[in-house]
This record gives structure tokens, sequence and C-alpha cells, in this order.
């Protein structure tokens, strides 16, 4: 190889080594920014951990549902307003279970 097409070479790995660590580094950043907050989200628009029984994303059966989890900023989930007086959790609730 030519001095040139080698160092051209070096420059684009460079490149495109950078350009991974920051798509990295942002979305690292972006999933650091929000938390899974269970018992805040309606039937069936959970992210995920819907509880036995069930698979995972859009798989809540009753509103509120306390074993199913939706990812909110960080910082929200334990004080969001929500129906009935109810509160979001970090950890799984024992309310609004399905039948």
């Amino acid at each position: 190889m030519s001095k040139k097409l080698t160092s051209a070479a070096l420059v684009a790995g460079a490149v495109a080594t950078a350009l991974t660590m920051t798509t990295v580094s942002v979305n690292t950043a972006s999933a650091g920014a929000k938390v899974e907050c269970y018992g805040v989200s309606k039937a069936g628009k959970n992210d995920c951990a819907a509880g036995p029984g069930t698979t995972c994303a859009g798989t809540s059966k009753v509103d509120y549902q306390g074993n199913a989890w939706t990812l909110v900023p960080k910082g929200t989930c334990e004080s969001m307003e929500l129906p009935g007086g109810r509160k979001g959790s970090l950890k799984a609730l024992d309310r609004d279970m399905p039948k």
C-alpha cells in the first residue's frame, strides 16, 4: 500500500471508532435518564414486566397494574399523579392486579 492509502485508512478507522464511541455514550446517557416505574401504565401500554402469564411490552391486563412497568424520566416515578391516589413505584406493587 502507498503511504497516502495507509494514512487514509488509519484516519477512516479513527473516525469510525470515534463515531461508535459517541453513539454508545449518547445511548448510555439516554438510557440512564429513564427508570422503570411500576403501576403507572394503562392496560396494554406497559414497556415490560407484567407479571406471571405475560410476556413483556403491551401485555398488562388492567390500568395501573402494579407489577407492570413503563420507562419514565428519572426522578418522576414516585411523584406522578394517578387516579385514585395511586403513586408510581421503583419496585413492583401488589395492587391493581388482573383477576
